[in-house]
């Protein structure tokens, strides 16, 4: 049984398999952006007629700036490569929310919301574009979608996701819930694995390079992160995130490739 299931696996992954930007990586493809715009619409809509959004006209209109900086590196680095048609549908909106949590989030189509409890660690414009090019990279990545297809694939049987929401609607709700962490947790994005996180850390370094942000402030970012955890951090191997010492070590090293990219505004 467990033969037959991981060759349905392989034959699944082979044709029907998608590429990460910028890292290469190869993963399985089940759901579009395109199929799954609506659905995350809805979601950010409900997330923000539920919630109060921030009244702080300085810190709205530089998350926005940021924003739509970042919107435009990763529209010139996606039509620079070809990918232009992976940006089909999106429709940008950046949201500060009102709470004081620290945690940001974009869902499919380039829906991003920012917390209010998050900016003081972000200090300022560039350490809103750390944030911020992550979080987006998680969307371009696919990541949503790729966590999305592993659940079509183990509760029913690899079926696209049309199919899957004209056969069983509910259920299929609930894996978008479960992926994306909005229909039991008020808009707050589930964990990302440690491979997601270093994929986005790369990649958001790109984004925020092509932006006009210097990258050498993402390191600083997550110091800072690190000295304002409450509590100590679960193990590294226990936590789906990587630790803040290998997260810091792992961004300096990718420095010197997206410094390549780096252009000062």
């Amino acid at each position: 049984m467990k033969k037959t299931l991981f060759l349905v696996f392989v034959a699944l992954f082979s044709y029907q398999c998608a590429t990460v930007p910028v890292t290469g990586r190869k993963q399985l493809s089940l759901v579009s952006n395109s199929e799954l715009m609506q659905m995350s619409f809805d979601n950010y809509k409900a997330v923000l007629d539920t919630s109060k959004l921030s009244t702080n006209k300085k810190q709205v209109e530089m998350l926005r700036r940021v924003g739509h900086r970042i919107q435009k590196a990763v529209e010139d680095y996606m039509a620079q490569n070809g990918w232009s048609a992976q940006l089909e549908g999106y429709a940008w909106e950046f949201n500060l929310i009102d709470e004081d949590i620290v945690n940001a989030w974009c869902m499919p189509g380039g829906k991003v919301v920012f917390y209010t409890g998050i900016m003081p660690i972000c200090k300022d414009e560039t350490g809103v574009a750390v944030v911020m090019g992550h979080e987006v990279a998680h969307a371009v990545a696919n990541h949503g979608a790729e966590r999305m297809s592993q659940g079509l694939l183990q509760q029913m049987g690899g079926v696209a996701l049309d199919v899957a929401l004209a056969n069983k609607p509910a259920e299929t709700r609930v894996l978008f819930g479960t992926a994306f962490g909005v229909a039991s947790n008020l808009g707050f994005m589930l964990p990302y694995s440690r491979l997601h996180e270093s994929e986005a850390d790369k990649m958001g370094l790109i984004f925020m390079a092509m932006a006009g942000y210097n990258p050498q402030a993402a390191p600083e970012f997550w110091e800072r992160m690190a000295a304002s955890s409450k509590g100590a951090q679960p193990p590294e191997f226990m936590s789906t995130h990587p630790s803040h010492e290998t997260r810091i070590k792992n961004l300096k090293a990718q420095i010197p490739e997206a410094m390549k990219y780096y252009k000062k505004r």
